[in-house]
């Protein structure tokens, strides 16, 4: 997330500093193309000056037709093809363009008037501008040429890659490497706010500190605030909300469900006759008789009603941010699920399961009620739903990670049950979720629960297959020991 709001505010800003710089390049070639123009006209300005002082050095005519004329070059010519040997070139010829003197490929056709031509040839890897004019010497009517290989328009390219294409790009480089240190110095702040919110915890909903952060970034931080109060505002009313109606819940239920039980003691003594009976009216009063069957059957709704107004109030208390101020004790795991051991074990028995305890010496920071209330929703689930004959073992002590790291403390549960398959695990973690076809009267909240409480505590479920291949291992591993 951080690297790409840098990413994204350093391609802005790159974008930004080229497109001027592209726009400058193209005005500064345009003045390069213009300068260049203007240095070939004076070019051509200048050749068309000298043409006539060579014409003016041809002194005398040669002894005969085939021999060259006598030339003394005047000091302005001379001076012009010393000034860039290999780049300057002279030709006489006569009307037929037969060369008399000079370099023999600037031969062209000859002129037809006494104007002079201008035209560009390449020899030897240079562009020349040549000069054309006929021109009465000493030596009779000649045509003169002059050549000079520093064409101002075919340069053009060079300058362009010299003063504009080269310096731009190190330009560019250079304001890349600027722009990139002086987001990535100015965004440290904001970087810093950035990794702060997502290395939070999804319960911490306290405020940023603002003064922390750059002028620029506070309206931002106070938003977020603004946000986690609101967010934190209705979750607490949510909380609040299921607090309030699972405690409100538990007294009328505790009483209801006294008298149902009492009730369902008094119709499980009647006779068999009595217990078979179906519900009935009463003719005098029409008050409603109900039999054996719908008695169990209230009795059992009003456990499961009982139990999920119990299990709703744990649950909140777990969800709580109130819990994350409260200091955790050191908590003895043996002694721990020794208890719980002894809460379940009239019921396994009445079930017909083997419930026992592999219990090491073992202590971790927690809240023991909590801890206590995991182990109890994990054994309620063996209990419940494992059938009789079923091997259900408490663990904790101290093991070795999987990954050989540790040892570390550890609670867990195991049974031989129908066990839980595993596309199944990660669901039967949330809320109200059961397992298609279970039995029971079970909400589905008793490992969700158990989650939570683990979460508190920096862990998680576990859940795998048993030791033997079949059956639930679900469980948790700590952290650290209390030392």
């Amino acid at each position: 997330m951080a690297v790409s709001i840098l990413s994204g505010i350093q391609r802005r800003l790159l974008v930004m500093l080229l497109i001027p710089l592209a726009g400058l390049a193209l005005v500064s070639a345009g003045f390069d193309y213009r300068s260049a123009g203007n240095a070939a006209v004076r070019q051509d300005q200048h050749l068309k000056a000298l043409a006539p002082l060579l014409a003016d050095s041809v002194v005398a005519p040669g002894r005969s037709p085939e021999e060259a004329p006598v030339l003394l070059l005047a000091p302005p010519v001379e001076e012009f093809l010393k000034g860039r040997t290999g780049y300057r070139a002279f030709l006489l010829t006569d009307l037929q363009g037969r060369p008399l003197l000079g370099d023999e490929w600037l031969g062209a056709a000859v002129p037809t008037t006494r104007e002079a031509e201008f035209h560009s040839q390449e020899e030897g890897g240079t562009t020349y501008r040549i000069v054309a004019q006929r021109a009465t010497t000493a030596a009779g009517e000649l045509v003169v040429y002059l050549a000079d290989g520093s064409d101002g328009r075919q340069q053009w390219m060079v300058s362009v890659l010299a003063k504009v294409l080269l310096p731009n790009l190190f330009l560019v480089m250079v304001a890349g490497l600027s722009v990139t240190w002086a987001v990535r110095r100015a965004l440290r702040p904001l970087l810093a706010l950035t990794q702060a919110v997502e290395q939070r915890s999804p319960r911490d909903l306290s405020a940023i500190d603002a003064e922390q952060s750059p002028d620029e970034v506070r309206p931002l931080v106070h938003s977020l605030n603004r946000l986690f109060a609101l967010v934190d505002a209705q979750a607490q009313n949510q909380r609040r909300f299921v607090a309030d109606a699972a405690h409100q819940l538990r007294t009328p239920l505790a009483g209801l469900q006294a008298q149902v039980e009492a009730w369902s003691q008094v119709v499980q003594r009647g006779s068999p006759e009595e217990k078979a009976a179906p519900a009935i009216e009463n003719s005098t009063s029409g008050a409603i008789l109900l039999g054996a069957d719908q008695v169990l059957k209230l009795r059992n709704a009003t456990r499961r009603t009982s139990q999920l107004a119990n299990q709703l109030l744990t649950l909140s208390r777990a969800d709580a941010p109130s819990l994350a101020l409260q200091a955790m004790q050191p908590v003895d795991l043996k002694e721990l699920c020794e208890s719980v051991l002894a809460l379940y074990l009239d019921a396994a028995l009445a079930n017909g399961l083997d419930l026992g305890l592999e219990a090491g010496v073992a202590s971790v920071e927690g809240h023991a009620w909590l801890l206590r209330e995991l182990m109890v929703n994990l054994v309620d689930n063996a209990v419940a739903y494992c059938p009789a004959g079923s091997v259900i073992t408490l663990r904790c002590g101290i093991r070795r990670n999987d990954d050989g790291s540790g040892p570390t403390p550890f609670m867990e549960v195991e049974d031989d049950g129908p066990g839980i398959a595993p596309d199944e695990r990660a669901l039967v973690l949330e809320r109200f979720y059961r397992l298609p076809g279970t039995a029971g009267e079970g909400n589905g909240l008793g490992l969700a629960i158990a989650q939570e409480i683990a979460h508190v505590h920096g862990s998680s479920l576990e859940l795998d297959v048993g030791e033997r291949g079949r059956g639930l291992r679900i469980g948790l591993r700590f952290h650290s020991e209390k030392p």
